[in-house]
């Protein structure tokens, strides 16, 4: 066997590895370039969106209100009210009667 010929091989054969990895690299920073303009792209997109909705969304005061929506924001403080309500009824509340028997089980009472 010849010495010489087999280090041929093993240093082709290393540079055949070593260009698959550095082409499997560039490829990698292709795709990965790619979809960070398409991520810019849908960024940009949706902030333009945003803002154009923002511009055109204005707070009205409570005398430019329509009846609708004066009569939506009272029903909904109704209704979170009633709520209260309801939650405090299911409160329990468990006061101490202390009697004779209580008293000899427990000597601190």
């Amino acid at each position: 066997m010849n010495f010489l010929s087999v280090t041929i091989v093993t240093w082709q054969l290393a540079g055949i590895c070593v260009a698959v990895v550095f082409g499997i690299l560039v490829v990698l920073v292709f795709v990965l370039s790619i979809f960070t303009l398409v991520a810019k792209k849908t960024a940009d997109k949706a902030r333009s969106v945003k803002t154009s909705y923002e511009s055109n969304k204005q707070a009205k005061t409570f005398a430019q209100a329509s009846d609708e929506d004066k009569a939506a924001v009272a029903m909904a403080i109704y209704l979170y009210e009633q709520e209260q309500k309801n939650l405090e009824s299911r409160v329990l509340t468990i006061t101490h009667k202390c009697d004779a028997w209580s008293a000899q089980l427990n000597p601190r009472l």
